[in-house]
């Protein structure tokens, strides 16, 4: 018997540092900013529809003057004691940091990290299975069903794609890019495009999963090896005098350009025809960093794989998002090596996005399962959470998809223990991780960029700080309620960096210029009503008093 989907498995987390953030309206600009800099919104850290914020400690009312249902709050992550933190106003002294690349700014506004949904829930739906999906933005299924916010193309999907079925040995549209019909695959495309994404003007992801072969040579091993194989026949067939060595270079360089023909013309084609999707391959850029077993391994991408994924320039180009993925396989489970992997790959990533030299990077939507590939019955733990999720979070990315395979959900069971584990794990960990990203891209980054660890290598993660929030699940809909205190903030500075969105300055706030805008949001906060659950919260000016006094005992200017 299998043991249960949703159990969550003993987790390091007590042994890592975490980092303590949290979610309130803040001020988006210091006082008195030392440059000038571009008029931001006044937007409060309230982020998706799905997710509100509550000031910690503050009566609600309403017409009744009843109070809110009592509900338990879901628990945080534990952390471990921090390191006592100074009472100065002086920074610490850090080594000088590389600057990191503007990039594109979030799809949706004051969200620098946002988890969509990509999960097929036909079976659970035929058994009235409820999914709560809330805390996900963008909510879509693989199935073929067009304007979705996620678009999923397949290889049957777009254009006519050459491939080979390794099953039949049956060759499709050529079987190599460059026996392919390039002008109907076009063609057809375009049909595949107004078909799946019929919306001019909506917005969304658009990813190309086309597994079948890999566009570089060398990178065609294994069972791919086939494409080298009809490559290097297609060139002896056209020229009987060339020597096994001639022909396959020829294979090669045909192989290439038809390969990157097809692939970048693609993207082009997409990105004209719906501009406001982001438009990418799947399980692009690679890092190929396996072998965690070893007992050497450091995660790290290889001289060889960056140099490869160099010569991919011009898919970096062509690309307005990359999509890679950090599928976890059971050996994984609750295990360091998990992050190393993760981090790694993200980091590739978001080094190939800035080889265009463009003005902004792109966007980087990390890959995930909730289950593991090989044990698809087993879902991830917190901890293995914290190593996917909170990781991508951590190093940068713009967000997380989680997909799902029909086998993971195919009957009563696996879809009851999927909505459990939705409920218990998965969706108050996403709640956590989006709120302390957004916290931290308002407070410490003016809300013009998202903060990104400046040791990639550190375990320092967005999360919330138990001790100062609760995430709380109240009419389907997942809160927060709490406020962060200057400790959190020195702490978040320590931390973290900012890298700006395109056009606009994000200079990370010091110490000084953190106090003023955790007095100044405590004050809005309590001078304006904050709405939740439909009902005001109202003003307490003894509080503010106390909370700003609270502040001024940690600071000695």
């Amino acid at each position: 018997m299998a043991p249960s989907l949703h159990e969550n498995l003993q987790s390091p987390l007590s042994k890592m540092s975490l980092y303590p953030v949290s979610s309130e309206k803040v001020a988006l600009q210091p006082p008195k900013p030392p440059k000038p800099q571009p008029p931001i919104s006044s937007a409060s850290l309230i982020s998706p529809s799905n997710l509100t914020l509550l000031p910690k400690g503050l009566p609600s009312s309403n017409s009744s003057n009843k109070p809110p249902p009592r509900v338990p709050p879901i628990p945080l992550l534990k952390t471990s004691p921090s390191p006592s933190e100074g009472t100065s106003f002086r920074q610490p002294r850090l080594p000088p940091l590389r600057s990191l690349p503007h990039t594109k700014g979030p799809l949706f506004e004051h969200q620098p990290f946002t988890v969509s949904w990509n999960i097929p829930d036909l079976v659970c739906n035929r058994y009235k299975i409820s999914l709560d999906t809330s805390p996900f933005k963008g909510v879509a299924t693989p199935a073929k069903v067009p304007g979705q916010f996620l678009s999923l193309f397949y290889r049957d999907r777009l254009g006519l794609y050459p491939h080979v079925d390794l099953t039949s040995r049956k060759l499709f549209y050529g079987g190599i890019p460059q026996r392919g019909n390039l002008k109907a695959s076009m063609k057809k495309a375009r049909a595949d495009i107004n078909y799946y994404i019929p919306s001019k003007t909506s917005r969304g992801l658009a990813v190309i999963d086309w597994e079948e072969w890999r566009p570089l040579w060398d990178r065609n091993w294994g069972t791919k090896r086939i494409y080298q194989t009809l490559s290097v026949a297609h060139v002896m067939q056209t020229n009987r005098s060339l020597t096994v060595q001639q022909a396959t270079e020829k294979a090669k360089q045909q192989f290439e350009l038809a390969a990157r023909s097809l692939m970048s013309r693609m993207l082009a084609m997409g990105s004209a025809m719906r501009p406001n999707y982001l438009w990418g391959f799947y399980l692009f850029p690679n890092c190929y960093n396996y072998g965690w077993l070893e007992p050497d391994y450091t995660g790290q991408c290889s001289k060889e794989v960056k140099r490869q994924n160099d010569k991919l320039l011009w898919l970096w180009e062509s690309s307005t998002a990359l999509y890679p993925s950090v599928y976890l396989q059971a050996s994984l489970s609750d295990n360091p090596r998990a992050a190393l992997m993760v981090r790694n790959r993200v980091k590739e990533a978001l080094r190939v996005s800035a080889l265009p030299r463009q003005r902004g990077t792109v966007p980087v939507f990390v890959y995930m399962r909730p289950v593991f590939v090989d044990q698809n019955r087993r879902f991830l733990s917190q901890g293995d959470l914290v190593s996917t999720i909170g990781e991508s979070a951590a190093v940068g990315a713009s967000g997380a998809v989680l997909w799902g395979a029909s086998a993971d959900y195919d009957d009563r069971a696996s879809c009851e223990s999927l909505s459990s584990y939705l409920s218990s794990t998965l969706n108050p960990y996403i709640t956590n991780v989006t709120a302390a990203a957004q916290l931290c891209s308002d407070f410490l980054c003016q809300g013009n960029g998202r903060c990104v660890r400046k040791n990639y290598n550190s375990n320092h993660y967005l999360h919330l700080n138990p001790e100062n929030f609760r995430v709380m699940h109240i009419q389907n809909r997942y809160f927060v309620l709490g406020r962060p205190t200057f400790a959190d903030l020195k702490t978040l500075s320590r931390r973290f960096t900012c890298q700006c969105y395109k056009g606009l300055s994000c200079t990370p706030r010091t110490y000084s210029e953190l106090a003023k805008a955790l007095i100044l949001s405590l004050k809005q906060g309590l001078q304006q009503k904050a709405h939740t659950l439909n009902k005001a919260v109202l003003d307490d000016p003894q509080q503010a008093s106390i909370a700003k006094d609270n502040v001024k005992k940690n600071l000695k200017v």
